[in-house]
């Protein structure tokens, strides 16, 4: 009679059939998903936050803004690191360039016309 380690020492290496060539297959397949991520994710945030680098830059004094924190203000002045906001008559405060969400209006917008 034959042991188990003598029956599993005459068996013969499986020849490379379907599976024996299937790591390039994995390597493509990795490679979609890794695409997929990018132009789901990774673009469209870049290029969200460089219209957000835009129009940052393109802000000055007399654009009304929103803060992330939701508070509507005036800029009235532009330093290097921040912008001067007022929020109300008499009440300015310093806010991170970073922290401005959007502007709501232009200083130098043409306003749009009445609809009656």
């Amino acid at each position: 009679m034959m042991s188990a380690t003598e029956f599993f020492a005459q068996t013969a290496a499986p020849a490379a059939g379907p599976g024996g060539g299937a790591g390039w297959q994995i390597m493509v397949f990795y490679a979609l998903i890794a695409g997929g991520f990018y132009f789901l994710f990774i673009a469209p945030q870049r290029k969200k936050q460089k219209e957000l680098e835009k129009m940052l830059a393109s802000l000055e004094s007399g654009d009304e803004v929103i803060t992330t924190g939701g508070i509507f203000g005036v800029i009235t002045n532009v330093k290097d690191d921040r912008f001067v906001v007022r929020v109300s008559e008499g009440t300015k405060i310093e806010v991170g360039k970073g922290f401005i969400q959007s502007v709501t209006k232009k200083h130098n917008a043409p306003s749009t016309p009445e609809k009656k």
